[in-house]
């Protein structure tokens, strides 16, 4: 007879993240703690925690924290190397006031919430194209969000500015007016307010245009990129740019974690949620999920119902069945996140791809 002593011994890791070190712990198929040590967050610190893993047995899994930022290039790490990673969010409230909160204790609980099946995600491998698209939408984002606040200072300092100089920039669109506050010639004598403000409005200018050439520059290559990515995603009606970057950047370079267009729904917060009391019987918006992803779904929308014959068809017939906008516009993104699943799974070229019905999606979704 084999004895237990000269069968591999199975254990299970994890990893609790952070920005300068990692610290891992390591279980039993039991659950019983073997060790746990710390790490440095660099590529020898991965190989040393790698190496250490190993050394307590067959890896059968490992749950890290923060898969998609302190976590992420261990995660890659771990996955070239053969391990199966799983993304493990952190404990609850009501954990961390029963256990307390230390490194090492996230680091078994990492572990423990994968062998118990309470985990059980797969994180992005954030290795390919869609990684290039959501790099550069962070900077787009910025950029853009820095020249609104740039203009929203000038049309402040405006308001308060010299009648002359009101009089010269009044009635400007947000383009001219950037232009011609960057021409401006203030004095030499700042202690004067009206040669200062145009030395304030002239910078803003010149910041105004500087942004605005970045962020187009951004949207071009948003653009390339998004079309190499998933070019039948850009055909839908009411995708752009932006759309379609950050519904690939929700989904990943590995869509098929996503096991179905359920799953899809509940990630984009779109999945309808039971809000039945008595003799009502209704649904409601899901406020869970990717807000970002949600967003998106949502200007498709608002576009096919202003555009779309067939999607206005379908709200006034849902109107005269009784239902408010709200509930119309809910069922309207679960066909949309349904749609979309399907042009992603297809885009990606991922093995597992759900097939094409006849059957009106509107009606699916109702």
């Amino acid at each position: 007879m084999t004895s237990m002593t000269d069968q591999a011994l199975e254990v299970t890791g994890g990893v609790d993240t952070h920005g300068e070190t990692h610290h891992a712990a390591v279980i039993d198929r039991l659950g019983r703690h073997l060790a746990d040590r710390e790490f440095p967050a660099t590529g020898a610190g991965y190989r040393q925690l790698l190496a250490w893993l190993r050394s307590f047995g067959h890896v059968t899994r490992v749950g890290v924290e923060g898969t998609g930022a302190y976590g992420a290039e261990l995660a890659r790490t771990l996955g070239r190397a053969g391990l199966t990673v799983i993304e493990v969010d952190r404990p609850d409230r009501k954990t961390r006031r029963m256990k307390g909160k230390s490194d090492p204790i996230d680091a078994y609980a990492a572990a423990e919430a994968v062998a118990s099946g309470r985990a059980s995600g797969t994180p992005k491998t954030r290795d390919g194209i869609v990684e290039a698209v959501r790099a550069l939408r962070v900077v787009r984002r910025s950029a853009v969000k820095s020249r609104t606040q740039a203009v929203n200072q000038a049309r402040q300092l405006l308001v308060t500015a010299p009648e002359a100089l009101r009089a010269q920039l009044r009635g400007l669109s947000t383009a001219a007016l950037a232009r011609a506050c960057a021409r401006l010639r203030p004095g030499d004598d700042l202690t004067d307010p009206a040669h200062a403000v145009k030395a304030a409005l002239r910078r803003l200018g010149k910041r105004i245009l500087a942004l605005t050439e970045e962020a187009d520059e951004l949207q071009a290559e948003l653009k390339t990129l998004t079309a190499q990515a998933a070019p039948d995603l850009l055909a839908l009606k009411g995708v752009g740019t932006d759309v379609a970057g950050q519904l690939l950047a929700t989904v990943g370079d590995n869509p098929d974690r996503l096991r179905s267009e359920a799953a899809f729904a509940h990630l984009c917060g779109v999945a309808p949620i039971p809000a039945s009391s008595g003799r009502r019987d209704r649904h409601r918006l899901n406020r869970g999920g990717d807000r970002a992803a949600n967003h998106a779904l949502h200007t498709i929308v608002l576009c096919r119902m202003r555009w779309d014959e067939r999607t206005r068809a379908y709200v006034a017939r849902r109107t005269a069945d009784g239902l408010a906008t709200k509930d119309i516009m809910r069922c309207l993104k679960r066909h949309v996140a349904r749609e979309v699943y399907r042009v992603l799974m297809r885009s990606i070229r991922t093995t597992d791809t759900n097939p094409q019905t006849t059957q009106s999606d509107l009606t699916e979704a109702a």
